[in-house]
Parts: structure tokens; C-alpha cells; sequence
């Protein structure tokens, strides 16, 4: 079952080019801290930035470094629903556990327009299928009156990562779906409150510095120890603060390079952190005991 922390891995460059070894590493380093599943390809991987080869080889690699020890959720979503369907037979042929499908962004799709879009790649495909809204990246809000309706109407659309940043539309989500849909937090602030309304975990950033902790968190809810939890979350806040002081995944691959399991690299329009974010980065993971 898909469920508890779920890693937005980022996707290593060396020189421009994708860093197979060190991608393995970092699969590895999350695996040994606990991480419950592996998200490849997602906003955190650069997807956008991607060629379709080199997308479908980054998820043909990591089910072949994860080798079915956790899940593998495939990020196979885009702006044109063709591609989307493609790259999510891709995933689903090659053995992927589910499939993270974004709504269309740039587009600006209607809701009917969305509804449409996610039934086309339900239809052609069989593999399970996770919404992803993320209005800030998307320019578009998924309703939870549409994800009701695609929940009703596609039996292999089964959750949403929710990244929306209102727990009201979380709530109101499984209000209308039922507590069987998977909801997942998509916003490492609000992972232990969405848990506390019925989320199952999160597609996170954060683990990809932090696994053993962000995973802690979801198991001490499981367990039933909200004060830990609730300490964990707290510990955790200057952390998911630092990560998004520039645009995602910038500070994470800096602080990757910080702790000596990357090269520090994003492909363009994204750059490198400005000297005042870099050095508030430096004295969080410092802090944190990450750094020396």
C-alpha cells in the first residue's frame, strides 16, 4: 500500500548531464533512512526540463536501483495530455507501483477541461494513478468537486498529492471522496496537520536531506504518539522554511552539495541561490547538525 513518506527525489546533474551514480546513491541513502516509497521525475526532479528519454530512463533506473523494496510512484504528467498518456504507459510497462500526474500548467484548463484531461490518461492506462494539484506551479486550482467526480468515474485514480496549502480544501476533499482515497500531503509545512484530518503521508521534499526523520514523523502518528510527532514537526519547521527560500529544488540540491552527496546543479531557467538565501541555508542545515 502507497503510503507514509514519500520522497520527491531531485534528479543529480554533473556537467548538464543526468549523474546516474550519484541518483543511485541518494535512492540508496532514502531507502536506508526509512523512506517509504520513491518519487522520481516530479517537480523536485526537474521534469520540465527532462527530455522524454532521459525521463523515462530516470524512472527505468530507479525501479532498477529500488528492485520492489519500497513503492515507486513515476511523475509522468505534462501540459499536453498525449504526452501524459505516453508517459504514463511508460511507467505503468515498465513496473512502476503508480503514477503522479500534475494538473496542466500554463495551459490554464477549466475544470471540465482537467476532468477530461485525467479521464483520457485513466482510460488508456491500468497502472494506479495519483492527482497532483499544485495551483502555485500550475496556475490552475483542482476543485475538490472535480477530484470527486474523477474518483467516481476512473476506478485507477486513487489520491492526490494536495499542495494546494489549504487544509480546508484537503478536508473538503476526503469529505466528498471518503477516507479510502488517498490523500497526501504535497506541502512539507502541513504534513503532520493533513495527517491529523486523515492524510496517509506526504510526497515530500524535505526527506531528501532528512529521511530518517520526516519518516519518523509519519510512523509516530501511525503509532498513535502525537507528542512526538508533534515534536518532530516542529524540529522539522526551519528545515521546510530553508527549502523553499528559492524556488524548489534549488535550495535542496544546495543543501545536497552542502552534505557532500551532490554536485550542486540545476539545469536553467534555474540557477543558483543569491548569497543572502545560500548563507540563511548554511546556518539552518548548520544548526540542524548537517553541516559542520
Amino acid at each position: 500500500m502507497i503510503s507514509g513518506s514519500l520522497v520527491a527525489i531531485i534528479t543529480p546533474f554533473k556537467k548538464n548531464k543526468i549523474d546516474y551514480e550519484a541518483l543511485t546513491k541518494l535512492i540508496e541513502f532514502q531507502i536506508a533512512g526509512g523512506t517509504h516509497g520513491i518519487v522520481p521525475c516530479g517537480t523536485t526532479g526537474e521534469s520540465p526540463t527532462l527530455s522524454h528519454d532521459e525521463h523515462r530512463e530516470v524512472i527505468k533506473h530507479t525501479l532498477e536501483v529500488v528492485d520492489k523494496r519500497v513503492p515507486v510512484i513515476a511523475g509522468t504528467g505534462s501540459n499536453s495530455t498525449e504526452e501524459a498518456i505516453n508517459l504514463t504507459k511508460y511507467a505503468e510497462q515498465a513496473g512502476a507501483d503508480a503514477a503522479l500526474v500534475i494538473v496542466p500548467y500554463y495551459n490554464k484548463p477549466t475544470q471540465e477541461g482537467m476532468f477530461q484531461h485525467f479521464k483520457a490518461v485513466a482510460s488508456n492506462t491500468e497502472i494506479p494513478i495519483i492527482l497532483y494539484n499544485v495551483p502555485g506551479r500550475t496556475g490552475s486550482n483542482m476543485l475538490p468537486e472535480t477530484v470527486a467526480r474523477l474518483k467516481s468515474k476512473c476506478k485507477n485514480i486513487i489520491g492526490i498529492k494536495e499542495a494546494s496549502g489549504s487544509i480546508t480544501q484537503a478536508t473538503e476533499i476526503l469529505h466528498q471522496c471518503g477516507t479510502e482515497f488517498l490523500l497526501l500531503s504535497g506541502e512539507d509545512a502541513l504534513n503532520f496537520p493533513l495527517l491529523a484530518i486523515g492524510a496517509r503521508g506526504f510526497i515530500t521534499v524535505t526527506a531528501n536531506i532528512v529521511p530518517n526523520d520526516v519518516a519518523e514523523l509519519y510512523n509516530k502518528f501511525v503509532e498513535g504518539d502525537y507528542a512526538a510527532c508533534r515534536d518532530l514537526h516542529y524540529k522539522l519547521l526551519p528545515l521546510n522554511e530553508a527549502l523553499f527560500l528559492e524556488t524548489n529544488p534549488i535550495p535542496v540540491k544546495r543543501a545536497l552539495a552542502l552534505m557532500n552527496r551532490i554536485e550542486m546543479g540545476c539545469r536553467l531557467p534555474l540557477c543558483e541561490m543569491s548569497k543572502n538565501h545560500l548563507d540563511k541555508l548554511k546556518t539552518v542545515l548548520k544548526t540542524y547538525g548537517l553541516t559542520d
